[in-house]
């Protein structure tokens, strides 16, 4: 975790609480201490870790959080419609570095998603070469035919547009419509496809997991930071 030593202003402004142009009023409103000391100077230079705001330390200086993402939401900072940067504190969103999405998911697909302002993490989570396990629930139009896990797990399987076939898969059948699929690629709509290639099609599709990060214990729109250089 990093701990750097600058201006107040510089601080505010990199964490999205206030421009340095807005530091001195925003001194005035809420009570920045340095060691528990009031400070009314943006200019003074302080580590991190010792500034506190209304009595609350300062938002991590690099972030990453998991969010269970509801339908109907838009893993865009620019596209028109309901964004995913809505459900996180305004402030985020105006973070520099910028917060961005670890790959996408479908605006009417649900669950986990990362999101962070490490563009190095972002970079190596999001390769075609990371092989991040991710786990999924869907919900099927037809009754599966019973040869789909073996195919899935045959690394054979091949999409329309793709030169190589996917990596093998693990699929759980839950019920004839219901099923728990792990993959380790992020080809573009993969899980709609691979049912696709098996003359099924997917109603519902909720990501469950990603890299061992769960969002069982998040409600839908919900969020919480995690500790990534702990994996």
């Amino acid at each position: 975790m990093t701990n750097s030593h600058k201006r107040i202003d510089a601080h505010l402004s990199s964490l999205g609480y206030c421009t340095r142009s807005e530091a001195k009023k925003f001194l005035r409103i809420f009570e920045l201490c340095v060691k528990e000391k009031r400070v009314f100077d943006p200019s003074i230079k302080a580590y991190h870790d010792d500034i506190t705001v209304n009595e609350e330390p300062l938002d991590p200086e690099n972030i990453t959080i998991l969010l269970n993402k509801p339908s109907g939401f838009i893993c865009s900072h620019n596209d028109a419609g309901s964004l995913i940067y809505a459900l996180i504190p305004s402030r985020w969103n105006r973070r520099n570095p910028k917060i961005s999405t670890i790959g996408r998911l479908d605006i009417d697909t649900t669950g986990a998603i990362l999101l962070s302002d490490n563009g190095a993490l972002n970079h190596k989570l999001s390769s075609p070469k990371s092989d991040i396990l991710k786990v999924y629930e869907a919900t099927l139009a037809v009754a599966l035919k019973g040869d789909e896990a073996q195919i899935f797990e045959s690394g054979e399987l091949m999409l329309n547009g793709e030169t190589k076939p996917l990596l093998p898969a693990k699929l759980e059948v839950i019920s004839p419509t219901h099923v728990r699929l792990e993959i380790c690629e992020g080809k573009y709509h993969q899980v709609k496809r691979m049912f696709g290639a098996v003359g099924n099609r997917v109603l519902s599709l909720h990501r469950v997991s990603f890299d061992g990060f769960t969002v069982d214990d998040l409600k839908e729109g919900t969020y919480k930071i995690i500790d990534y250089t702990k994996k």
